[in-house]
């Protein structure tokens, strides 16, 4: 992950100080990380990918693309999908608007052990 936090660094044009000023860490743990000497925080991960608009995906795994599609591109994607022949698709879609809170955090709980399942898996590899 630290050679995706340079590269993220690097295409938003800010050097390690001015990163690190932004989600509130010093210049040298910047550094730190993108050299691998030490681990980045969950907390931080997520942080920057709320600051930055980065995907989560992309930077814990590299799959994916760097940055969130706008809320224009997802909602003509959305679009695309409900007005396709996907019906599997098109359900997907239907069911998630119509699940309640307590729903929507089991799903998130599922998603987050998903994504420890997959972190440990590569740490395997």
């Amino acid at each position: 992950m630290h050679e995706r936090i340079y590269q993220l660094r690097k295409e938003l044009g800010y050097n390690q100080e001015k990163f690190g000023n932004i989600i509130g860490i010093t210049k040298s743990a910047v550094s730190n990380w993108e050299s691998g000497r030490r681990k980045i925080p969950d907390s931080s991960i997520k942080l920057i990918c709320k600051e930055f608009n980065v995907d989560y995906i992309w930077l814990t795994t590299g799959q994916g693309e760097m940055f969130h599609q706008s809320d224009d591109d997802l909602e003509a994607t959305i679009e695309d999908i409900m007005h396709g022949e996907n019906e599997f698709h098109k359900n997907l879609f239907k069911t998630f608007a119509k699940l309640g809170e307590d729903e929507l955090l089991a799903l998130e709980k599922i998603m987050d052990t998903y994504d420890e399942i997959v972190k440990s898996e590569k740490k395997k590899s």
